[in-house]
Order: structure tokens, then sequence, then C-alpha cells
């Protein structure tokens, strides 16, 4: 294939993200030790070679258009393979630093990321960890991300999935509802049950309870009054309110659990999980910042899980 080379540097690139993070060409090139000019010029001859325009220029700052954004987000990819590959071969190894952005679900992350970041940070003081809590998916490239975790198996064969956890599932409830109510003993008698509902934001379908019948794992579609859309963590609220039955993740609930505020129930059919996995694009280079956390993280739950105590978040 063959190469179109310009005069486009990588300094140009640099200036570019520099640019772009400050928000203002002035102060770009008082970073650089250069003139506004020099870095108008510079930008100016990567729009013309890509034929768009990267910048929204106004008199107070310069904002990046949205082809800007996806290109930044590019560049600093490249930018940042380049820089460890150069480190790679000189020999050096350097103390991981940067940005790593995650995105994990509202129950994974309270429970299992947010706990592990400190004593994270206590041993890789230079990396600094930008989290999204958020159930729906994201779009690596365009929404800027490094890793992210994610419930369910990963269909995108584009993704590496590894591996973190397999969250059982329990039957909940309080006391106060089960006095009123009685407790299931069956699956037929979830049909005469409040059983509360999450949405998953994905699909916008409800969630079947996942319970284990006759040995196998299997779903069950239940009803109920009360739904959730997006946090899941919604569903344990409604349950510890009293609203009606819940499936949930046992290491949101353990606390209320030990304590009496909710109750599991249908026991007999426990034993169900959904597996929780680290993903990362399978055609991008993974910096060592990114590769620290993600190992960081494995060992975290790998050895917690041996000393019995599962992750969860503080009161």
């Amino acid at each position: 294939m063959p190469r179109d080379f310009q005069d486009v540097s990588l300094a140009s690139l640099e200036l570019f993200c520099l640019a772009a993070e400050l928000e203002s060409f002035t102060a770009a090139a008082h970073q650089a030790a250069l003139t506004p000019a020099a870095v108008s010029r510079a930008i100016g001859r990567l729009e013309d070679r890509l034929q768009v325009r990267l910048f929204v220029r106004t008199t107070r700052r310069v904002r990046l258009t949205e082809a800007g954004r996806a290109y930044h987000v590019q560049c600093q990819q490249a930018l940042g393979q380049l820089a460890e590959a150069e480190r790679q071969l000189s020999g050096h190894q350097v103390e991981p630093a940067g940005l790593v952005r995650i995105s994990a679900p509202t129950t994974f992350g309270h429970h299992c990321l947010l706990p592990a970041l400190p004593a994270f940070r206590a041993r890789y003081p230079q990396v600094r960890v930008d989290v999204q809590l958020s159930n729906r998916n994201i779009d690596f490239t365009a929404d800027g991300f490094d890793l992210a975790v994610r419930g369910r198996e990963q269909a995108d064969s584009g993704l590496i999935a590894r591996r973190l956890l397999d969250a059982e599932l329990v039957v909940v409830a309080t006391p106060d509802y089960l006095r009123r109510h009685g407790e299931p003993e069956t699956v037929d008698d979830l049909q005469h049950h409040d059983c509360i509902q999450f949405i998953l934001p994905s699909s916008g379908q409800r969630v079947p309870w996942r319970l284990r019948v006759g040995g196998v794992e299997r779903d069950v579609a239940t009803t109920g009054g009360c739904t959730c859309t997006d946090d899941i963590l919604g569903v344990v609220t409604l349950a510890q309110a009293g609203a009606g039955l819940a499936q949930v993740y046992r290491f949101t609930v353990e606390q209320a659990l030990a304590r009496g505020g909710l109750v599991e129930v249908m026991q007999a059919y426990g034993g169900a999980s959904r597996p929780f996995s680290l993903i990362h694009p399978s055609n991008r280079h993974m910096p060592l910042r990114v590769r620290v956390l993600a190992d960081f993280l494995a060992a975290w739950l790998r050895d917690r899980a041996r000393d019995g105590s599962r992750p969860h978040a503080p009161d």
C-alpha cells in the first residue's frame, strides 16, 4: 500500500494533543516554548492533510470538533505506544505512570473496583485512574477508555476478555415482607410474590432470574410491580425498603444479610452465578500503566476469594 508522507511530524501531533488538553493555542505555545503562530501553523498543516476541521476557534479558547475529539483519542493512544516502545528498546524499565480510564458497572464498581484503588495507588503512585460507573456499553475508541469491566459473556470478537470473578446470585427480602407474604419455597411460588425487576440498559428487556433447578442453571421469568433501569443497586435499595423479593449479587447484600436487614430465601435453588470480565480491544497495544492495573485488580480479587472475604463497599 503506497504511503503519502507529507510535512506532518510527531511534534505536530504532540502540539495538537497539548492544545486539545489546554483548550488554548497560546497556553500550548507557552508550555512548548513556541509562539502561538507556530502552534497555529502546525494545527493548520494537520487540518490540511486530513481535510477536516479539528478545532472550533473563538477569541477566548479553542475546543475540539467531533472529528477532532475522535482524532485526539487516536493520537493519544499512538503517542503513548511509541513512547513505551522507545522505553522498551532502550532497556529502561520506568515506573508506570499516566492516566488509565476504566468503565465498570455500578455493582462491581462500588463493591470491587473502588475499594481496590487505594492499595493500587499506594503501589503505583504515578498512575492516575479515571473511573466511569455505568451499566451502559461503551465504545473504546470514541469514549477513550483503556479498560472496561462487564458482566455476562462478550459477543464482540474484537475484544479480549479476562475473567475476574463468578459472582454468586441470591434471592433476598426483608423479614417484614416475608412475615406479610410468606417465604417462597419453590419456583412456582414466585408467581405469587412481588419480584423486583431490573431492566438491562443495552436491550431494554427485563433480566430473568437465574436459579439452579435440578442441578442445572436456568433462567426463570418473574413479575413484580417495581422495575429499576440502569443501576441494579436500585434493586438492592428497593429490597431493603420492603418492596418485594430481589435477586442480586451476594457481594452487594452481604452486610445486610449479616445484620438481619435482609434474609436469603430460595436457598435450595441457589448457587447460580454470572461472570464479570475485564475487557479491552484486541487490536490495541496495552501500555504498562494499563497492564499493571489489570494485573493488580485480578490479583486483589483472587486474594480475597482465597481468604474467604468477598470484596464489599463500606456502609
